[in-house]
């Protein structure tokens, strides 16, 4: 397909731009909490478990716990690689070790996944992170407290009940979940998450940078969900998804929409799949004062995104000019 729309795509866009740069900056008062409430628990911590979104493994991996991280051993969880496209996966190995990052894991923790290796996995990979540095006032205590850190929604509360739910009798959410960022809002009591050996989880609110290192960073996150999408604006993010797929060729949405080619104009786009939905709302024309019908375009945007998330445009790794 690529191939066949590489000539129609010669005369896209080849910068994307919005309004104002300071859309894709969002650091409400909660974050600046957390990040007081994580130093302040550290002291009883043996390991960081931090999580973060296989679709972009470097882009919005926040350099405020490069600090925390220092302070105790680390393990990085890829979530999500159900939705990431990882044929480079060597390569993101590779350039996280030049970094000094050498436990890394990926996962997916769903509701409708059943994954024990995995969690064997993951408390391998901690213990052997804990035992590898010196435990200090820790050293004579039998069980393990992991602090859980990471962006906004990328499935934190989740893979704590995951965990829970794989390796213990308690099958109740321990933490609130929710498909949009900022639901978990401080830290939270510790959850026993497995029994032998004896390890306990503590969730904390996601916490972005308060400042983003380019407009791509933040869109990249605000496509995948960590950021709350009426703050940057459903309309801007479908237009960031449609100028990146179109400059990779990667052209899956022209067949899941059913249009007759790719499109650079997201106005155009959203038209078409509002009135392929039936998705049109009535307003008051400001000429005419008479009531009108008009494509509901945020609601379009609203299903191309929701198609994006679950993987039904296909498997991303929206980091590739990072690899």
């Amino acid at each position: 397909m690529a191939g066949r729309f590489a000539h129609a795509t010669s005369t896209f866009r080849k910068t994307f731009s919005l309004p104002d740069k300071d859309m894709v900056r969002w650091f409400p008062g909660h974050m600046q909490k957390g990040v007081l409430q994580v130093q302040h628990k550290l002291k009883n911590i043996d390991c960081v478990i931090e999580l973060h979104d296989a679709r972009i493994p470097f882009s919005g991996r926040n350099p405020r716990f490069n600090d925390i991280i220092s302070l105790r051993p680390h393990v990085l969880v890829y979530n999500k690689k159900d939705l990431s496209d990882l044929r480079e996966k060597d390569t993101i190995l590779s350039k996280l070790k030049a970094e000094g990052i050498d436990q890394v894991m990926f996962t997916q923790s769903t509701t409708s996944t059943r994954n024990t290796v995995m969690s064997k996995e993951l408390f391998t990979m901690v213990t052997n992170a804990v035992e590898a540095r010196p435990r200090y006032h820790r050293s004579e205590v039998n069980e393990f407290n992991l602090l859980v850190l990471g962006v906004p929604n990328i499935g934190k509360s989740t893979f704590l009940n995951y965990l829970r739910r794989l390796n213990t009798t308690h099958h109740k959410k321990a933490a609130i979940v929710g498909a949009k960022a900022g639901v978990t809002k401080s830290v939270g009591s510790r959850v026993r998450v497995n029994f032998d050996p004896p390890i306990f989880l503590i969730d904390t609110p996601g916490i972005l940078t308060p400042t983003v290192p380019n407009i791509h960073v933040g869109m990249k996150l605000a496509l995948c969900g960590c950021m709350p999408d009426h703050y940057i604006g459903a309309e801007y993010i479908v237009d960031y998804m449609l100028f990146w797929m179109n400059k990779q060729q990667r052209f899956n949405y022209v067949r899941y929409f059913e249009l007759d080619g790719p499109i650079d104009d997201v106005m155009i786009f959203l038209k078409h799949v509002a009135l392929k939905n039936k998705l049109i709302k009535k307003i008051k024309s400001p000429e005419t004062r008479q009531m009108v019908h008009i494509p509901d375009f945020n609601g379009a945007a609203n299903i191309v995104i929701k198609a994006f998330r679950k993987g039904d445009l296909g498997k991303y790794m929206l980091d590739d000019d990072l690899l």
